[in-house]
């Protein structure tokens, strides 16, 4: 069996997961808030937001300690999580999609203060300003004995998509034993919301916090912005089987592409989004006839989700209105470069359990949004087949094809 660019392969296993999200902080409380139908909407308490547009978002109810940066410390709770039990043989490697912020927004604001002290320690000097990239690969790798070299991926909102797409590849060439894969992000800081309000992307919907991410609806303003963490273990599916771990799922697939429109906007054909899902229905050797339900990217924008419609509607054809489409970010918000690997997860644990999760908050659906975006409440529903896209600032566009264990 030959993959273009990638050579002989292997069919590779998720045998593990982990989540740190707004609506659940387990695998197990992420999947029941899913079928709920919970939202993780609420007003902003990190700082004080009362001078932005955008007042609310979707934050982590974190009670634990925070190591660092709120990213970092959910980056090692997901990742502590994915790797409960028994680990795979050989060594292993970290793919990690990671936050846009190249710096600690403690410690800029830290420097900006009158009579700030500059670090004199060895410690505070290797420290200061790092960032949180550096941070999450050095202290997961370590702390889990990581020994492969480690990919960092800053695709934006495709980052955990591209982390797993990439980790599936090294797998499936032989390249690594196995590679724990996903995304951690938070960016609900003043410069983080104020950066995204300023050009127009997030919702102002401020005092209905749980209903105002509403992908795919007429009313829609705007993303909810959240933060989180997500990972996945990913190893050959025969070893996975030679040692009795247990297979929640099969990447099948990744496709990538950059479209380059717009720093916010989608190309208005979807030119992008469709390349990247396409390639990776292609690498999973699969036909749109055999997708059968899609974890939308969802974003809740006015031009993003008629956009990704169209897209749709291109690459499943005739069938389009038939294949249900769910929208993870109505409830958990976008977690920016951790989104990607919470949507697959939340795709993994539906194509699992038999099912797909609402789209909430969809009441007046847009004319130019008319598939089926399960709307409401979650729908028993088997499947084989997933797709899970992420289209990203800049034409960033991922997509990876989820194929049940038991196929």
């Amino acid at each position: 069996m030959e993959r273009v660019g990638t050579g002989v392969t292997r069919r590779v296993a998720v045998t593990g997961m982990g989540v740190v999200t707004p609506i659940g902080q387990t695998v197990e409380s992420y999947a029941r808030a899913l079928q709920e139908g919970r939202s993780g909407g609420g007003p902003i308490t990190l700082f004080d937001p009362a001078d932005l547009p955008t007042r609310i978002a979707a934050e982590v109810p974190w009670t634990g300690p925070i190591l660092r940066d709120r990213k970092v410390t959910f980056a090692l709770e997901a990742a502590r999580q994915a790797l409960e039990g028994r680990r795979p043989p050989g060594v292993g490697g970290l793919s990690l999609g990671i936050g846009l912020e190249l710096f600690s927004m403690d410690d800029l604001a830290a420097r900006a203060r009158a009579g700030f002290v500059p670090p004199t320690t060895l410690a505070e000097r290797l420290t200061f300003l790092q960032t949180p990239s550096d941070l999450c690969v050095h202290l997961i790798s370590q702390r889990h004995d990581l020994r492969a070299p480690p990919l960092t991926h800053v695709s934006a909102c495709a980052a955990g998509t591209d982390a797993i797409g990439s980790a599936f590849r090294l797998v499936a060439s032989g390249r690594r034993d196995w590679v724990l894969a996903g995304g951690a992000d938070s960016m609900i800081n003043p410069l983080g919301v104020a950066g995204f309000a300023r050009i127009g992307a997030t919702t102002s919907a401020n005092d209905a916090p749980q209903r105002a991410s509403r992908p795919f609806d007429r009313r829609r303003d705007g993303f909810l912005l959240g933060e989180g963490a997500a990972f996945v273990l990913l190893e050959p599916l025969e070893g996975a089987r030679a040692r009795g771990a247990h297979v929640h799922a099969e990447i099948a697939g990744y496709g990538s592409s950059f479209d380059a429109c717009g720093i916010s906007e989608p190309h208005p054909e979807g030119r992008g989004a469709y390349q990247a899902m396409s390639r990776a229905l292609a690498e999973a050797r699969i036909t749109p006839e055999e997708i059968d339900s899609v974890n939308a990217h969802g974003t809740s924008t006015p031009k993003n989700d008629p956009v990704e419609t169209l897209a749709l509607k291109r690459l499943l054809g005739p069938r389009a209105r038939e294949v249900p489409v769910s929208a993870t970010k109505s409830m958990i918000g976008h977690l920016i470069s951790a989104a990607g690997a919470a949507e697959a997860v939340a795709a993994i644990l539906g194509l699992q359990g038999g099912w797909v999760h609402p789209t909430i908050n969809l009441e007046e659906p847009d004319p130019a949004c008319d598939l089926d975006y399960v709307p409401g409440r979650f729908r028993a529903h088997r499947q084989r087949h997933v797709l899970s896209t992420s289209f990203a600032f800049g034409g960033q566009n991922a997509a990876i094809v989820l194929r049940s264990a038991d196929a």
